[in-house]
């Protein structure tokens, strides 16, 4: 009995045995077969640390390789809560939302995330970098990245644009040329030991690709001289906007433009929409007088006129239709040249009385108004300049002296400058070239003829027209000692509620300088200046600094060039 007993023992432990065995194998073939795929991933997981690395954005430069726009090495924040034991979050849960102001619930959420990487802060500056690390705190890592830097702040604002935490060009030329600037991402996949230690290991390394700089044509010291004045005149005379353009009318570069309001680059999310709007391709407006240099331009063109004709101005008061037109002084007998000095409405609208709605309409076409510019900027707007077969019997004195057409300050430089260029329009445009990282020139924007508007004999006697309009007539705050300059002054009654206000205003000021060699063209436009509004008051004022301080700058910068070269 007792050799039975330890027969059955025997059998039981062994069967137990067996059993055991059978569930091990079992076990085995899940995980070996069926879980395999899971549990490689998992420890890849835990080992592997796959980090896509940044590449370096582009630098934005002025025309002379002064940095607008770069990028600066910078430090991001990252956390590992699964090796992070409640007493290691709740340690960063008391210091690191005063140390680098995030916000604790939005800490606590993302410490308990069952994740190997959570962000808790991009890009921190260099000092809250080091004041973290010296915390010491588990579970906390850094990943070095970079941050878009604006060394100059709101200069150049609206052309420069801006870009995200992530580097994205959201306007301006970040936004347009964001895809030569961005650069292509890398990848890195980093080795971790069991306690999820960093290795100083690595394989499967993909290297970024830095984005290429961006040219522009902007000289940084004229954006300074036009901002500057804009500044000042934009408070003396309590405007709700403005906008200024300088450009090479011989190549069509933009030089500086500048809008005001204005906004920080460095801090972007404290402005508002209205600061950000680029006004000079998106904002139209009636230009007034300044557009009659088109109606000059068509009469001396068509040979309709000559500039000693003389034409009869009604002493102020001329009706046409069922309106009457005026004069904001009365005259009587004016010549053809004087009637533009003077800015005289009645003799204007009797210029294009002869002329004729058609030949009006084709002129304001040819200086490509109701178009784009094509400038490399987003947001441009056509303007409106309407058919013949919409205009009223009134019409005919309105478009001649820029009323019923709307424009946008950009497409008013465009026609300045095809005057001050001999008749030839240029294709304006802001960015010169592309250079990748070794400095190689991949792309450059070339000076293109767009069209011939004018004849070169026309474009001269336009030019003489507004040196008198500077020289004898209401542009005479634009003088310049030394230089000639050629302009025209503009002030429109703005349009509320669909009638003509006579308390708001906007005033107009293009001009190009010297007159007989025009190195710069320069259009001024004020938006509700008070208590004065004419554009020769407001207007031309801000011009004559911004071609007169430029000029000294250009001829300084050539002295300096012609002295190099010859040392």
């Amino acid at each position: 009995m007792q050799i039975r007993r330890h027969d059955l023992r025997f059998v039981s432990v062994f069967l137990f045995l067996i059993a055991c065995f059978g569930v091990f194998v079992v076990k085995l073939i899940l995980i070996q077969v069926f879980n395999s795929e899971h549990l490689a991933q998992l420890a890849r997981k835990q080992h592997n640390q796959a980090i896509e690395l940044e590449p370096v954005r582009g630098t934005i430069f002025d025309r002379n390789l002064r940095p607008l726009a770069l990028n600066i090495a910078v430090h991001s924040l990252y956390a590992n809560p699964r090796i992070m034991s409640p007493e290691d979050k709740q340690r960063a849960l008391e210091i690191l939302p005063g140390l680098i102001g995030v916000e604790p619930e939005m800490l606590r959420e993302r410490l308990g995330r069952d994740k190997f990487f959570v962000w808790i802060q991009r890009k921190l500056p260099v000092d809250l970098t080091e004041a973290v690390r010296a915390k010491k705190l588990r579970g906390l890592s850094f990943i070095d990245e970079s941050k878009r830097f604006y060394p100059n702040g709101s200069l150049a604002a609206h052309v420069i644009g801006f870009a995200d935490i992530d580097n994205k060009g959201l306007e301006g030329v970040e936004l347009v040329y964001d895809r030569y600037l961005k650069g292509k991402a890398g990848q890195g996949i980093f080795l971790r030991d069991a306690k999820q230690r960093n290795l100083l290991l690595s394989k499967n390394f993909i290297s970024p690709q830095d984005g290429m700089h961006v040219v522009l044509t902007i000289d940084e010291t004229i954006q300074y001289i036009a901002e500057r004045a804009l500044d000042e005149a934009f408070v003396k005379n309590k405007a709700k906007s403005a906008t200024i353009i300088v450009a090479d009318p011989r190549s069509g570069e933009i030089l500086a433009l500048a809008n005001r309001p204005t906004y920080d680059l460095e801090h972007v999310a404290q402005s508002s929409v209205e600061s950000r709007t680029n006004r000079a391709v998106s904002y139209v407006y009636e230009p007034g007088s300044v557009f009659k240099v088109v109606t000059a331009s068509a009469a001396l063109e068509e040979k309709m006129f000559v500039e000693t004709d003389e034409i009869f101005c009604e002493n102020g008061k001329y009706r046409v239709a069922n309106h009457t037109l005026r004069d904001h002084h009365p005259h009587g007998t004016l010549t053809f040249r004087e009637v533009f000095e003077k800015s005289s409405n009645i003799g204007v609208c009797k210029i294009a009385q002869q002329l004729g709605p058609e030949i009006v309409y084709n002129y304001g076409r040819r200086f490509r108004f109701g178009m784009p510019t094509q400038i490399e900027l987003k947001g441009e707007v056509d303007g409106w300049l309407k058919d013949p077969s919409q205009w009223s019997k009134t019409t005919i004195s309105a478009i001649p002296m820029g009323h019923e057409v709307t424009v946008t300050p950009l497409q008013l430089l465009g026609a300045l400058s095809a005057i001050a260029n001999d008749g030839y329009y240029m294709r304006l445009h802001i960015v010169k070239h592309i250079r990748d990282k070794y400095n190689q020139v991949i792309k450059s924007t070339r000076p293109e003829i767009l069209d011939r508007v004018i004849s070169e004999q026309t474009a001269h006697r336009v030019r003489d027209i507004m040196v008198g309009v500077v020289e004898n007539g209401t542009a005479k705050r634009a003088q310049i000692e030394g230089v000639k300059v050629a302009g025209k002054t503009g002030t429109a009654q703005k349009v509320i509620d669909g009638q003509y206000s006579h308390s708001q205003f906007y005033a107009s000021f293009m001009a190009f300088a010297p007159a007989d060699d025009p190195k710069l063209a320069c259009v001024v436009v004020f938006d509700e200046p008070r208590p004065s509004y004419f554009g020769g008051t407001v207007a031309a004022p801000v011009a004559k600094e911004v071609l007169e301080n430029s000029l000294k700058y250009l001829n300084s910068t050539e002295v300096a060039q012609a002295e190099g070269s010859v040392h």
